[in-house]
Order: C-alpha cells, then structure tokens, then sequence
C-alpha cells in the first residue's frame, strides 16, 4: 500500500473503508440539507395552506406537461388518494388543469395553468438559489459527485424514472 494510499485510509476519507460513524455523519447531513433546501419553500407554501406534496406535483407537472395522472403517481410514490387530495385543490385553486386524454378519455392530463407557472417559478427560484451557492461553494468535482451519490441511491425503477425525466427535457 503507497503512503498516500495509508494515509487517504487513516483520515477517514477512503470511500471503501467508512465507519459507522461517518455514514451516520453523512445521514445526519442530508436531513438537515434537506430542511434546508425545503425551508424556502416551506414558507411559500405555508402561506397557500399547501405542503410538500403540492410542491412536488407542481414541481414534476411543469417538468412534464400533459403528464398523466398515473404518470404523477408512479414519480411520487403515493396513493391515489392523497394525490387526488392535492390535485383537487391545485385545480380548484386554478393552479393545474386537467384535460381528458384524446386517445384514451379515462386519462387525464395534467399542465399548469399560468398562476401554477408562476408558482412553480417562485418555489424553483429559491430552491435554486439555494443549490447554486452550494455548488459555487463546493466546485464542479462536488457537484457531479453529489449527483453521482444521489443516483446510487435511487432504487433500480426510480433511477429509470429518473433518467428518462432528466433526458427528456432541458
């Protein structure tokens, strides 16, 4: 083993060898990175009377528009009811519209309406924000690190998912 190597591994830094400790560190991490990152939103949203779950329906029908409704519940993972729960105040609050598929009327298609564009706009604006001052802060090699990261955690079905998403938009 080089100097080098004995020493990446003593540190602690050595990805093969990390210690409970350092995955609990790590854990730690990303749930206060991720009150961080929904802080913002948070706020935002709490003013509408809406949570999370708005956020992420309106997040991924402006990635997708015309998505259908089980599109959306295969991405979120919830139940029909809840997203049906959400999806009827985004409508009622004419945030989302909703249109009968032309090849199959049972579908519906889901588009954000031009406040629901605006919304989404607000909510992306502060998480983006919030996103570029890391990356700036922490340099190319940590971004496609943490993407990298993020990817392995995904579940096989979610990491398809993901991938056909993130490829079929710019």
């Amino acid at each position: 083993m080089t100097a080098g190597r004995t020493a990446q591994i003593h540190s602690g830094e050595s990805l093969l060898f990390l210690t409970d400790e350092q995955l609990r560190q790590g854990i730690e991490a990303m749930f206060f990175a991720y009150r961080g990152f929904t802080a913002d939103p948070d706020r935002i949203l709490a003013d509408m009377s809406y949570g999370r779950a708005h956020h992420r329906a309106i997040h991924f029908i402006n990635r997708a528009p015309g998505t259908t409704v089980n599109n959306l519940l295969t991405i979120l993972g919830v139940t029909k009811q809840s997203l049906n729960r959400v999806l009827r105040t985004l409508i009622a609050d004419g945030l989302v519209e909703s249109r009968v598929g032309n090849l199959d009327k049972r579908e519906r298609h889901l588009y954000l309406t031009e406040a629901g564009h605006e919304l989404e706009s607000k909510l992306s604006d502060a998480q983006r924000a919030r996103m570029r001052a890391a990356f700036r802060d922490t340099g190319p090699e940590a971004v496609a690190g943490f993407r990298k990261v993020l990817e392995a955690m995904m579940d096989t079905d979610m990491r398809r998912s993901y991938a056909r998403l993130r490829d079929s938009a710019g």
